[in-house]
């Protein structure tokens, strides 16, 4: 039988926001998943990162390989830049309040106008993820907005494909967006050189980045876990 831990990490949705911003950064993120792993007593999963989740599940594959029996990496890889960066970076660090919900969901339709999100429903409860109401009645994004300081502190990044490689005796299945403004084809062929038996689904016409609802990503991870 499976179980699904879905956590917000430090700085996000239901999790409490740190007093030192300095702690919001990948070292800190790993640990807390150590942790977490204790808690729940699962020593066996397989993880599925999405954009800076992908980041970590490969920082995993260093610093816990022993933990992980797969990992799923949506529409990130270990050369990061490009626009999306910078577009990513800004949201992230401002307060966009907005009066209502309806507000909300035509704002998140103007940032993220490459998501695949079809009707209504979804595109309300994506909205709904990303902000929350505050004590002064207002829509406000559901996160520390102090998470992005460490990031602009411009330190060294460590050698992504060293981190990347330390998943290839791993399966591992790499999603891509294929509109994506973070996640570039060139890395995307790359990260299939680095790792021969790579699994991976690009989805045509999607940003950054692929909700995983697709019917493409739903059937590809249900296969990938099927297999493991």
């Amino acid at each position: 039988q499976r179980r699904v831990i879905c956590p917000d990490y430090r700085g996000r949705g239901q999790s409490d926001y740190d007093s030192d911003a300095d702690n919001y950064q990948a070292p800190t993120y790993i640990s807390d998943i150590h942790h977490l792993l204790a808690v729940t007593g699962m020593h066996r999963a397989v993880v599925v990162g999405t954009s800076m989740g992908g980041l970590l599940a490969m920082a995993m594959g260093a610093a816990m390989p022993s933990v992980l029996a797969g990992v799923v990496i949506n529409d990130i890889g270990p050369d990061i830049g490009g626009s999306g960066i910078g577009r990513i970076m800004d949201y992230l660090s401002k307060d966009n309040p907005q009066p209502d919900w309806d507000s909300a969901v035509e704002t998140f339709k103007q940032m993220f106008p490459t998501l695949s999100f079809q009707t209504d429903a979804e595109w309300r409860e994506a909205t709904e993820a990303t902000w929350r109401e505050g004590e002064n009645g207002q829509l406000h994004y559901d996160w520390d907005i102090k998470i992005i300081e460490p990031v602009l502190q411009d330190k060294p990044l460590p050698d992504l494909w060293a981190l990347f490689r330390s998943l290839r005796h791993f399966p591992v299945l790499a999603i891509r967006g294929g509109a994506s403004d973070v996640l570039t084809a060139e890395t995307f062929d790359r990260m299939a050189e680095e790792h021969p038996d790579l699994q991976r689904l690009c989805l045509d016409g999607i940003g950054h980045v692929p909700s995983l609802i697709e019917d493409a990503s739903t059937d590809a991870v249900d296969e990938f876990l099927d297999r493991i």
